[in-house]
């Protein structure tokens, strides 16, 4: 959307949209911008979330697994959580071959990983970055 266009949603002028933008970038509220592939599009016909589970007591390993974390490009998303997980993972392989490979050659291969678990996504119902203002 253009900043044109913005202002005339919110019905302010485009100087005052666009100041407003960039005080908005400056404080943090808008980290990034991106546009949004279509997976399947690409050829990644698998989506998948992997629990991971860490080895106790090991700051460094934990260390270690951000890092490798950071470097793959199949992994989309990574949060830390609680209870008995320790990261949920979002992936994409081009099939289950490549998602099997990939757990068991890379990822079960950091150190200080202990356990792994897939839920394989049958269908995408939602998908959006967009935060509830109104909420």
């Amino acid at each position: 959307m253009s900043n044109l266009e913005l202002a005339q949603t919110i019905k302010l002028s485009p100087a005052q949209t666009l100041r407003r933008h960039r005080r908005l970038e400056e404080m943090g509220v808008i980290r990034r911008y991106e546009t949004r592939l279509d997976a399947e599009s690409l050829g990644f016909g698998v989506v998948a979330f992997i629990q991971v589970t860490m080895e106790r007591g090991h700051i460094r390993d934990l260390l270690k697994f951000k890092e490798f974390v950071e470097k793959l490009a199949q992994i989309q998303e990574c949060f830390s959580v609680t209870g008995d997980i320790d990261y949920v993972l979002k992936v994409v392989a081009r099939d289950l071959k490549a998602l099997s490979e990939f757990l068991l050659d890379t990822l079960m291969r950091i150190p200080g990983v202990s356990r792994v678990q897939s839920i394989v996504c049958l269908d995408e119902i939602k998908g959006t970055s967009a935060m509830p203002l109104d909420a």
